[in-house]
């Protein structure tokens, strides 16, 4: 038997998984919150009560935009850490894409350049220079989709890094725990 035979009989070979020593927090955590939910709430479907619960423990980023308490206070946190020009554009752009008349199209369009995209703008957001130039090309003829890759560019940044930083914030576990004890008076 070749070298390149058992190579390719040890691929149909199932190996058994090894159990990590070492388990990732995050992972872990959120193993320990599922058991918690599916032990207090065994009588009813734990499947779907798991992924509610887990879902309320750790709202997204869509979740915290949506809901106007949740948003005043994200804004409030990225404020204290000097980058509300993230959520600022985020929520500019939303109105951009509201706007009906090309006129209105044309003028907001090359405010929100001059405030967030241009080189030396007064609220300027990270986005690489890739995404400013085609920016700056679509605003000869601006369309509701100009900003779209800028505004997904800050939304993934503010998902990955600020948002879980507020979630571990004082300011949200706060507002989460008087949510909760309001619900009792």
């Amino acid at each position: 038997m070749r070298f390149y035979e058992i190579k390719d009989l040890m691929q149909n070979v199932k190996r058994p998984r090894r159990i990590d020593i070492v388990l990732n927090r995050k992972r872990h955590r959120k193993d320990i919150q599922c058991l918690k939910v599916q032990k207090i709430h065994n009588e009813t479907d734990t499947s779907k009560l798991s992924w509610q619960a887990d879902h309320k423990l750790h709202p997204t980023l869509e979740k915290l935009l949506r809901d106007k308490k949740y948003l005043a206070a994200f804004r409030d946190f990225l404020r204290s850490e000097f980058s509300e020009e993230n959520i600022e554009f985020w929520l500019t752009c939303e109105d951009f894409k509201s706007t009906a008349s090309p006129d209105d199209l044309r003028w907001k369009a090359e405010e929100i350049y001059q405030e967030f995209i241009q080189p030396t703008a007064r609220r300027e957001i990270n986005v690489d220079h890739h995404i400013r130039e085609r920016i700056k090309k679509s605003l000869e003829k601006p369309s509701r989709s100009c900003f779209d890759e800028a505004q997904k560019h800050v939304y993934l940044l503010m998902e990955r890094d600020s948002c879980p930083r507020f979630l571990l914030s004082d300011a949200y576990l706060t507002m989460k725990h008087k949510s909760r004890t309001l619900w009792y008076i």
